[in-house]
């Protein structure tokens, strides 16, 4: 069974200026449902994980000071919105919603968070609206339990995920692989184990035949025993925030592939939905619907 992380606080409202992009989180289960791809026993319900797992990941300076809101104001500014107990416990619980995603996936094969794909946040700083960085603390949660050895993180949201570049600069055990928009926010970015930047405007054709020649060789020289798949679709051409020209087609077919070579080579994943900023929510919710519809026809 198909099981996908969701909490009734992934959805709350942010200050005003802010709330467009929370909308998803509400519309998109409801979609699900509606059409039938889940039924309710599909969800879950995360909670406050063990803070063990967020230090293994995070500094535990930053990481308390995030708890009590004492972030200097310097730095709660790259954040992007101003810092909250709710809003830091909905981070939390986002990020809980990706280790136990991990744990169903290496049951059934894939599993999926409604939320998550926090890749902007640092090891000691959060940037971007990301705080705590959910598939790296995945990642990391799955080692210290002895479920994966070696890791291979694929990012496909439009901004490159500087964050998890950073956490794991040093770290041969994960493979960081991102492709994204040259011309897109983080403008210094850091180095991944295998960056792609593409240019402004690219479209289907290109981006997928990029894709499909690089994922299969990162599988066979990378060998790695769980994959982590952040599906942001800002990659869409009439996203707000993103710079490439894909359809919601071509969306779909780059999730059917990554989901369909995780299948085939019997590794299993975890999704985490990340970005989406077109103005029409039906097109955010569709194109995130996508990922879910194949996870569900690929693995069940």
């Amino acid at each position: 069974m198909l099981k996908i992380a969701y909490h009734p606080i992934y959805k709350h409202p942010l200050p005003e200026g802010h709330r467009f992009p929370m909308l998803k989180y509400e519309l998109l289960p409801k979609q699900l449902l509606h059409e039938g791809t889940c039924e309710s026993d599909n969800f879950f319900k995360p909670e406050i994980p063990n803070d063990k797992y967020i230090v293994a990941v995070h500094d535990p300076e930053y990481y308390y000071d995030l708890l009590n809101i004492k972030i200097p104001p310097k730095e709660a500014r790259k954040i992007g919105f101003p810092l909250s107990e709710v809003l830091v416990e909905r981070e939390r619980i986002i990020a809980d919603g990706t280790i136990k995603a991990c744990e169903f996936a290496m049951e059934h094969g894939v599993a999926m968070n409604v939320a998550g794909g926090t890749h902007h946040a640092y090891t000691d700083r959060g940037e971007a609206f990301c705080m705590l960085n959910d598939q790296a603390i995945g990642a990391r949660y799955l080692q210290a339990i002895g479920l994966a050895k070696k890791v291979l993180i694929i990012d496909l949201d439009v901004h490159q995920g500087n964050g998890t570049a950073e956490i794991f600069q040093n770290d041969a055990s994960v493979f960081t692989f991102s492709i994204h928009g040259e011309g897109n926010y983080p403008f210094k970015k850091e180095q991944s184990d295998l960056d792609i930047p593409l240019k402004k405007g690219t479209k289907d054709s290109e981006y997928l035949s990029i894709l499909k020649e690089n994922l299969p060789k990162l599988i066979d020289t990378v060998s790695p025993d769980f994959i982590f798949y952040l599906s942001g679709v800002d990659v869409i051409a009439t996203d707000k925030l993103g710079t490439l020209s894909m359809t919601i087609t071509g969306c779909k077919q780059r999730d059917e592939f990554v989901l369909e070579t995780c299948h085939k080579n019997q590794i299993p994943v975890q999704c985490s939905m990340g970005g989406g900023y077109s103005p029409d929510i039906k097109i955010i919710v569709e194109a995130h619907a996508n990922t879910f519809r194949a996870a569900q026809k690929i693995f069940f």
